[in-house]
């Protein structure tokens, strides 16, 4: 298998062309990376069937996965007219998750694209649960698409949380600067860097665990001191003041207000394990993916750090 990074779009079972089709073509192009295209079929029916006729139902499953490649072939001609090197391929398989890994360990990927389901009359997405496998345990990052009114990202936000002081934490945070400084520079975008502090919340979590209620003025102090932090993270890695958002209210509406006011096409966010259990870390990580306004790309930590 060759050792050239390069991106793999999760088409979707249907032959149908949706929005990550256009956000893959144009990032491959902004990259400069080969574009891989895999969908993931299985039938149940045919499955159940072919224990009864296997050869006949054998035939018409070969016939339904040849019909999905020369969709699929279509599709990567386009991206090849967009001068992107553009292979694809469709493999007939219940659990998707493990074939993806497959791809993980046998090709160097530098992103996976998939769509996210996006409801907009309620501002909403849903994910499926191939899309919280890979938000959690898949170390490639991924990027949901939910819509691509700009294919080539034109405005791109990476969101941080300089609360926490942990060597860990802020390692992580220069890690999704980097990736949406990259995004940015890769695709000629605008970047903003926001990060959102809740005081109140913050108050309300020591009291929730019986600590004396501290004085109103040490927390707004606290921030004081995090817009320190946030400030001297902005500059380590070359964002303008202008590009600089300190925020203060409650993060998951702030963020989304934010992205919606400024036109943003994808947010870069972070995501990682909590203490091994099947969940995201942090409510407001869970919640925002869910209420985004545009398309999400999830960094996951390095291996080197503990989650």
């Amino acid at each position: 298998m060759s050792q050239t990074q390069r991106l793999l779009l999760i088409a979707p079972p249907s032959m149908a062309r949706t929005p990550a089709f256009d956000r893959a073509t144009a990032l491959a192009k902004a990259m400069q990376l080969p574009l891989h295209i895999v969908a993931f079929d299985y039938l149940q029916a045919l499955a159940v069937a072919g224990l009864f006729a296997p050869e006949q139902i054998s035939q018409a499953r070969d016939g339904y996965l040849q019909s999905h490649q020369q969709w699929l072939e279509q599709q990567a001609g386009l991206a090849r007219k967009h001068g992107v090197e553009a292979t694809c391929e469709v493999v007939w398989v219940q659990h998707p998750y493990e074939e993806i890994l497959h791809f993980v360990k046998e090709m160097p990927l530098a992103l996976i694209i998939k769509d996210a389901q996006e409801e907009s009359a309620l501002k909403r997405v849903f994910f499926t649960p191939l899309d919280w496998q890979l938000l959690r345990d898949c170390p490639t990052p991924v990027h949901l698409v939910t819509n691509v009114l700009n294919p080539r990202p034109h405005n791109v936000l990476a969101i941080v949380d300089v609360l926490r002081s942990e060597e860990q934490d802020l390692i992580f945070n220069d890690q999704i600067i980097k990736a949406a400084v990259k995004l940015a520079e890769q695709c000629d975008a605008q970047l903003e860097l926001v990060h959102v502090y809740d005081w109140a919340a913050v108050y309300a979590t020591d009291m929730g665990v019986g600590a004396l209620p501290l004085a109103t003025g040490i927390y707004e102090a606290l921030g004081v001191t995090q817009h320190e932090v946030f400030a001297s993270l902005a500059e380590r890695h070359g964002v303008p003041p202008e590009r600089r958002h300190f925020i203060e209210g409650a993060p998951l509406s702030s963020i989304c207000d934010f992205a919606t006011d400024h036109h943003t096409d994808v947010i870069v966010m972070g995501t990682v394990q909590h203490n091994g259990l099947n969940k995201l870390l942090g409510t407001t990580a869970e919640q925002l993916l869910h209420r985004a306004p545009c398309s999400v790309l999830a960094i996951k930590p390095s291996p080197l750090l503990p989650s």
